[in-house]
């Protein structure tokens, strides 16, 4: 059975010591995309868009920050603590998208402790729309890397990595991004054909049980990120997202409990 062969440069292309990489471009698209989904649901609900900058260097910054800082304590704090120094060389890789969900969440707080245009809770439901389509491509960027690669598998749909090496395997960063990209096209649905958005954190719960469950179920098909996580019952990958299920679950019964109140 013939199986996909990938084999892309990483680096788009190189002049002197400039090389652009696909995951930082994937990356920088994501933000932009969002960024243009906020715009439209500002606009929709007649809000001021003068915020929406400051808003999104807050996001992206408490991503990036979040990302590095999960990786560095999740997955290689035996090495980086003794170097803090190279916690700083994010070009050399190394970001924990759990840690930039939870990086977002004490943006938005601090975002929203100085502007007051919507409550916490209703910011997160709408940047939940927009934040999904990012973390939809930043998966591609990963596919771009050959990283956090599938286990070896036979199904028709296996890739070979061969810059890793010869196996057909799982593309388990692809399957992250359907789910993450299905996600957005239903709660973008959602917010415009029905009135959810009304009821603060039904949507980024909703968006954090489905996102995350599928997240949970995809690491049984995923290569551990970590040698101390052989033999775990569960990988890290999936402990963290524990929480974040059980808080979507949280919200959904709040919100359901200000519907009977009403």
């Amino acid at each position: 059975m013939k199986h996909l062969v990938w084999n892309v440069d990483p680096e788009i292309f190189r002049f002197g010591p400039f090389a652009p990489r696909w995951y930082g471009l994937f990356f920088s698209l994501g933000f932009l995309l969002g960024y243009w989904i906020m715009a439209q649901i500002y606009r929709h609900e007649r809000r001021r868009e003068e915020n929406l900058s400051s808003l999104f260097l807050y996001v992206f910054l408490g991503t990036l920050i979040g990302a590095r800082l999960g990786h560095v304590l999740f997955y290689q704090p035996d090495y980086y603590l003794p170097r803090p120094w190279e916690i700083l060389m994010i070009w050399q890789g190394g970001l924990a998208s759990h840690g930039g969900f939870a990086g977002v969440l004490i943006a938005i707080y601090l975002y929203q402790r100085k502007y007051r245009d919507l409550s916490f809770l209703a910011l997160c439901d709408r940047l939940a729309i927009a934040i999904l389509p990012a973390a939809s491509l930043i998966r591609i960027g990963n596919f771009f890397n050959s990283e956090i690669i599938g286990v070896p598998s036979s199904v028709p749909w296996s890739v070979i990595f061969a810059r890793l090496d010869t196996m057909p395997r799982h593309p388990a960063m692809l399957y992250e991004a359907i789910c993450y990209l299905v996600v957005f096209l239903i709660l973008y649905a959602v917010y415009w054909n029905t009135e959810l958005i009304k009821i603060p954190g039904r949507v980024v719960g909703a968006a954090f049980i489905v996102s995350f469950s599928a997240r949970f179920l995809i690491e049984f098909v995923k290569e551990n990120q970590a040698h101390f996580e052989q033999g775990m019952a569960l990988n890290m990958g999936q402990l963290l997202s524990i929480p974040f299920v059980l808080v979507g679950l949280w919200l959904l019964h709040k919100g359901q409990e200000t519907i009977k109140r009403h």
